[in-house]
């Protein structure tokens, strides 16, 4: 990231009063500058039609029909904002959105939430390391295509892995654990030991899954199962940003 002064365009959609004014004053206190601006369903679309929103959050008082004209919208707008939906924990969740949000009861609670917003919006640098050309290919496409930015790195083995890590800035690894050399149980202590706030995603065919994606090995992020699809890698972004797990 440059030393440039980074800003973000917010937009709540549908919250009472009440509500606005808590995520209107955490706005205030954001660790980025924040843009806000809140409005009903209509006031919303004429505000997403000027372009510049680079998130969404849909509150808890929308109806389904205007919480789903409201996501039709705003992936119709090009470059499409990121879209969160603000419920109470165990509702549906809608189609077509980035993520999930609790609702929150005062300042605080919100401007937490819209730090996971923050981070999700903001470019995450991300290693894919496996010694298979073929794997490598298919985590990069699935990523690629995420709605999250990604800025998407690999490495072939085990000492190219460390290597990249010390030199460079990364959030994300997705390492295999059936590398030669070091396994992936290696590196991931290995990784670990040098950055251990890094989030480490492990894949491997013969990685147990356990109960909503719990991972085998305590100190990774989550485990994926080969093969694995585009929803798996989803999940686990969801995970690493923060947000409400899939029901």
């Amino acid at each position: 990231m440059s030393g440039d002064l980074i800003s973000l365009r917010m937009l709540l959609v549908g919250a009472e009063e009440a509500r606005e004014n808590s995520w209107r004053e955490a706005a205030t206190q954001a660790s980025v500058p924040i843009d806000f601006d809140a409005g009903n369903p209509s006031a919303a679309k004429v505000a997403l039609s000027r372009g510049g929103v680079d998130f969404c959050v849909l509150d808890a008082a929308l109806d389904d029909a205007d919480r789903a004209s409201m996501i039709k919208a705003a992936r119709a707008k090009k470059p499409t904002p990121l879209i969160f939906a603000s419920l109470s924990r165990g509702s549906a969740r809608p189609d077509k959105i980035d993520g999930l949000l609790a609702t929150p009861k005062n300042p605080g609670e919100a401007l937490k939430l819209i730090e996971i917003c923050v981070r999700a919006k903001m470019p995450t640098q991300v290693l894919v390391a496996a010694d298979s050309d073929s794997l490598r290919g298919v985590v990069r496409k699935i990523l690629k295509a995420s709605r999250f930015t990604l800025d998407i790195h690999e490495a072939e083995d085990s000492a190219e892995t460390l290597d990249r890590l010390r030199k460079s800035s990364f959030g994300l690894v997705f390492l295999d654990y059936n590398m030669p050399r070091l396994n992936g149980a290696d590196v991931l202590h290995g990784i670990k030991r040098e950055h251990p706030n890094l989030a480490v995603v492990m894949m491997s065919s013969s990685l147990n899954r356990g109960a909503a994606g719990r991972p085998q090995a305590s100190e990774a992020l989550a485990s994926l199962r080969k093969p694995f699809y585009p929803a798996d890698v989803d999940a686990v972004l969801e995970r690493y940003f923060g947000l409400q797990g899939r029901p």
